[in-house]
């Protein structure tokens, strides 16, 4: 009976170490695993030559992406010039336009304004004066809502960019180069001379 017992005993014994050495077993896989996959992480190697071309290729793309860049930034600019460019000709082509028609109508202002230097201030005739300068205001208005202004005609000095010059001749009070009298209003339009002002000038 002792002998069955302590039989027994032993089996149930070596069983035991038998798990543990399967479990070890077990661990000990599960080790070499890990340690496995380690080793395979450091063995992703390269030499320096392909560490050389990396290099070379990842500075050739930098350059041809700063190329890209910069081309991109310059084909911006010219197309912001360019609009600007076609602004300022489409600008200038209105302006020409309406400078071309509004001078037809300057013609208009001038036999105005000379009939009312010579209307009568008394009479019928101041009856039919006043009716002249009424028109004559609203051409004006009409002229400066489109942009039109006059040219001053209290610069002393002739300016060829303004004036245009009928005669030259002698005033014993004008220094040479100076406005003696201007004989045709001027205009502008914006910054454009529409129609220099015709004046006499001392020499």
């Amino acid at each position: 009976m002792d002998k069955h017992k302590e039989k027994r005993t032993k089996k149930i014994k070596d069983t035991e170490n038998q798990q543990e050495t399967g479990q070890n077993t077990t661990a000990g896989t599960e080790v070499a695993a890990e340690t496995e996959g380690l080793q395979e992480t450091e063995m992703v190697k390269i030499t320096k030559e392909e560490l050389a071309v990396l290099q070379r290729d990842l500075e050739q793309a930098r350059q041809q992406a700063q190329e890209y860049s910069d081309g991109w930034q310059r084909e911006r600019a010219d197309f912001s010039n360019y609009k600007k460019r076609q602004e300022r000709e489409n600008e200038l082509h209105n302006l020409g336009f309406s400078g071309n028609f509004i001078k037809k109508f300057l013609v208009i202002e001038d036999d105005l304004e000379r009939a009312i230097k010579t209307c009568p201030a008394q009479g019928e005739g101041a009856v039919w004066a006043e009716g002249i300068i009424l028109i004559t205001r609203k051409l004006n208005n009409i002229l400066e809502k489109e942009g039109v202004q006059p040219i001053p005609n209290d610069i002393q000095t002739f300016d060829p960019t303004v004036h245009e010059a009928i005669t030259h001749e002698d005033s014993p009070n004008h220094e040479s180069g100076q406005i003696i009298e201007v004989l045709q209003q001027g205009y502008m339009i914006g910054d454009r001379v529409l129609r220099p002002a015709l004046v006499r000038v001392a020499r």
